[in-house]
């Protein structure tokens, strides 16, 4: 299968991926490529996509968006430690959704830990990345980054 239908599928799954675990309206942008660096401006998540694919997912918010999310799914605020032990669990799901949903589309990936990434941080070494933004109603906004490495 090519790079482009491997990309796809990628996109794909992940706008299923958040329509699935984030279950209240939400408006997914189209996707745009993305230059380096990728300035992520306050807290995310960075997750490694392996196997028939090489490349990461960043997802990409304010502490205030993750703590909301944590909120909406668990009916609790979240802060400081288990904000941020969260946030790698969110980047889990993501992950491990789009992994399912590209399995079901003949791409096999397998996930790396999460890295949870707070402040300002720069981002380089990727050859191809897509941003997809997307505005959770009473959540706030997010970006998910898929950064690609050629094989």
């Amino acid at each position: 299968m090519s790079t482009t239908i491997h990309i796809q599928t990628i996109l794909n799954g992940t706008v299923h991926a958040l329509k699935t675990l984030l279950p209240m309206n939400m408006n997914i942008a189209s996707p745009s490529l993305a230059g380096e660096p990728y300035i992520q401006q306050e807290m995310g998540v960075l997750i490694g996509l392996i196997g028939g694919l090489k490349g990461r997912v960043i997802i990409d918010g304010s502490p205030t968006v993750f703590s909301n999310i944590g909120s909406s799914m668990f009916g609790m605020p979240l802060e400081g430690e288990m904000l941020e032990s969260f946030t790698g669990e969110f980047g889990n799901m993501i992950a491990g959704n789009l992994c399912t949903h590209a399995g079901q589309n003949n791409l096999e990936l397998d996930i790396t830990p999460p890295t949870v990434m707070v402040g300002n941080t720069k981002l380089y070494g990727f050859q191809h990345a897509f941003r997809i933004p997307a505005t959770i109603e009473g959540i706030g906004d997010i970006n998910i980054l898929l950064t690609i490495d050629e094989e």
